[in-house]
């Protein structure tokens, strides 16, 4: 790996940044981040393919891992962490990991990145198996915690695919669906929570937002089995049952506080 040339690694089409007024620096930061979305649209052929093979796994009670390092691994976890509220699915569904465990979450655990056999063990604590899918997440496509955990799985017959940021890396050849979004050299050298970062977090959205559609946790272009866990949650269900079924806005609270969630009003109600 230490031969492998990244993209990611690569100086940046900017320089002298500290001599740039705000405002040249916000509009050349923008000029990059205008060229991720094209980017991640090259890969939806891949990132269909994952959710083809997901979506039938999910169905017959399998989960969705995702493993990652640093901002890899938070951006797994942010995405695994929303599917509870906003589709009411289980908290053990969705799972995302990182190197270092939950105190990397905030603060950086030395060298945790680079151990080629933890996240197997990390794995293993959730009785990871055949039915599960994984999804390793690195940008540079050469961390050790991501490709270790991507072998052992797939080795172990499950379905894998790596996101990284950089074609042809390690983590591409090593998951049977490799999702390479090649955004081109960060505006600050090697900063990859920037557009690679950015990257990784559309293309996350698209897999799990498409297979929540997929599995019928929207109804329409509603989130009809989100989790009434605040106002503002209670309020946009409300609307919807008022909207759908020509309710009172009253009458549309009251049967979403007897029914508990959007889907079961609406199937009691019509």
């Amino acid at each position: 790996m230490a031969n492998f040339k990244k993209i990611t690694e690569q100086p940046s089409h900017y320089d002298r940044l500290e001599d740039m007024e705000v405002g040249e620096l916000l509009k050349n930061i923008n000029q990059e981040d205008q060229q991720v979305a094209l980017a991640v649209r090259e890969a939806i052929p891949a990132i269909s393919t994952l959710v083809a093979k997901l979506e039938p796994r999910f169905l017959s009670g399998g989960r969705l891992f995702y493993i990652g390092a640093g901002t890899s691994g938070r951006l797994g976890i942010l995405d695994a962490s929303e599917i509870p509220p906003t589709y009411g699915m289980p908290h053990d569904r969705v799972i995302g990991l990182i190197a270092g465990g939950d105190r990397a979450i905030r603060k950086a655990v030395e060298h945790a990145e680079d151990d080629m056999d933890q996240a197997w063990k990390d794995l293993s604590a959730y009785g990871i198996n055949p039915v599960d899918t994984l999804v390793g997440i690195a940008a540079s496509g050469t961390t050790p915690y991501v490709i270790g955990g991507i072998r052992k799985a797939r080795e172990e017959g499950i379905l894998t695919a790596g996101l990284t940021n950089n074609p042809g890396s390690p983590l591409a050849i090593a998951a049977e669906v490799p999702i390479e979004v090649p955004v081109g050299p960060e505006f600050v050298t090697g900063s990859t929570r920037m557009k690679s970062g950015t990257a990784q977090k559309l293309v996350l959205n698209m897999i799990s937002t498409s297979l929540m559609i997929r599995i019928g946790r929207v109804q329409g272009n509603k989130m009809v089995h989100m989790q009434l866990s605040n106002n503002k949650l209670i309020d946009r269900g409300t609307r919807y049952l008022v909207e759908h079924l020509q309710l009172t806005y009253e009458e549309a609270g009251i049967a979403l506080k007897k029914y508990g969630s959007v889907q079961k009003a609406l199937e009691a109600l019509r």
